[in-house]
């Protein structure tokens, strides 16, 4: 055999062990196959910039002709959802809190005197501008139907004159940084809690330091929340700081409860402690359970939240998607307390959410380290 023949037989008896190598850890090579095409579908469906389902409140305090046809205007305007008609402007403010309604569109008590006698027509048009570019798109797409209308009213051009005015809510200055700095709360206690604690207990899984729990008199719950209370205070820490750099540096107002809001962190922290847990009971190595963090939590938190792109520009089945992704509801908390200064009886349905995705995910997590301790 030649010196060249004998390489090559050598190279490819080398390949030949790792690929046996990458085909025994069915998990990791699970998570590589499955990771890029969940990223390719993510990045595709989420990142949308057009708008689809703007929730419109019209506030018509004496409804007539005129308000009807306003009305059917947005309902057949495609990307309206209309809602039942609201009788007095103050009644709007509590349903923009509460996120029930993305854009008001409040007309004059005495409409149809105004139009029946020639006169101008005060309309004031009120977006939720928490998210900046979101607000100022929606408040584009209901002054584009206040002009058709306007171009309606009257035979000729201009026969009838909408003066339409426009009150960005929560975030009049339409400042981004008021949008990320509460939202990157949510990515940050994800990085400390799932991923942090998943690499922590794998990495003990493949030192064997974890081998010596079997011999402990431990029960899995009490392992468990040794392992993770560490990491919770220094989420808790991270909050605080993180709370204050954005009070402090970069002026983000700060219009709720202090306290509800550490709160709610603890109990998204959490959650992301009892995922890092689980992935660390399922997967095998440091390098599964990274990849396994980083494609169940990180990925879906950032693109799938509301963090980044509007989750009413999603398809409706991604919509539905976001429903089991804990960020969604954090970053809705934070940004009602800090933003809207909303507290529990506004938020107690994103609060029951991440509570029962605690109570479900410390469950799994607990069976599976008790199987694996057994």
């Amino acid at each position: 055999m030649s010196r060249r023949g004998g390489a090559w037989q050598a190279l490819m008896a080398f390949m030949r062990k790792e690929v046996r190598h990458l085909l025994r850890d069915r998990r990791t090579l699970a998570i590589l196959l499955l990771l890029p095409l969940a990223q390719l579908l993510l990045f595709g469906f989420a990142v949308r910039t057009d708008i689809t389902s703007v929730r419109v409140g019209v506030v018509a305090p004496a409804p007539d002709a005129a308000a009807a046809a306003l009305r059917a205007r947005f309902e057949h305007g495609g990307r309206f959802l209309l809602l039942p008609p609201i009788a007095t402007a103050a009644a709007l403010e509590p349903l923009l809190r509460a996120g029930r309604v993305d854009v008001g569109v409040v007309l004059e008590p005495a409409m149809a005197a105004s139009l029946a006698a020639g006169q101008a027509v005060r309309v004031l048009v009120v977006a939720d501008a928490v998210d900046p570019n979101t607000g100022t798109m929606m408040q584009n797409y209901a002054s584009a139907v206040l002009r058709d209308w306007q171009a309606s009213l009257g035979a000729a051009p201009g026969a009838v004159t909408l003066e339409t005015r426009v009150r960005m809510r929560f975030n009049p200055t339409l400042e981004s940084v008021n949008l990320f700095v509460p939202g990157l709360i949510a990515l940050i206690l994800t990085m400390v809690t799932s991923l942090m604690t998943a690499i922590s207990l794998s990495r003990e899984k493949e030192q064997g330091t974890f081998e010596l729990l079997l011999v402990s008199p431990l029960h899995p719950w009490q392992i468990i929340i040794g392992k993770v209370l560490p990491y919770l205070a220094l989420a808790m820490a991270n909050v605080v700081t993180v709370l204050l750099a954005a009070w402090l540096v970069f002026g983000v107002p700060f219009r709720g409860s202090v306290v509800l809001l550490l709160a709610a962190s603890m109990l998204f922290a959490l959650v992301g402690l009892a995922v890092g847990v689980l992935i660390a009971a399922v997967t095998s190595s440091q390098l599964a359970a990274m990849l396994a963090a980083l494609g169940g939590m990180m990925l879906p938190n950032t693109m799938l939240s509301g963090l980044i792109f509007p989750v009413a520009s999603m398809p409706r089945p991604l919509q539905f998607v976001t429903g089991i992704v804990p960020a969604r509801w954090f970053i809705e908390i934070v940004r009602g307390i800090m933003l809207k200064g909303v507290g529990v009886s506004l938020l107690w349905p994103q609060l029951s959410v991440l509570l029962l995705m605690l109570v479900v995910l410390l469950a799994l997590a607990i069976r599976r380290t008790s199987v694996r301790l057994s």
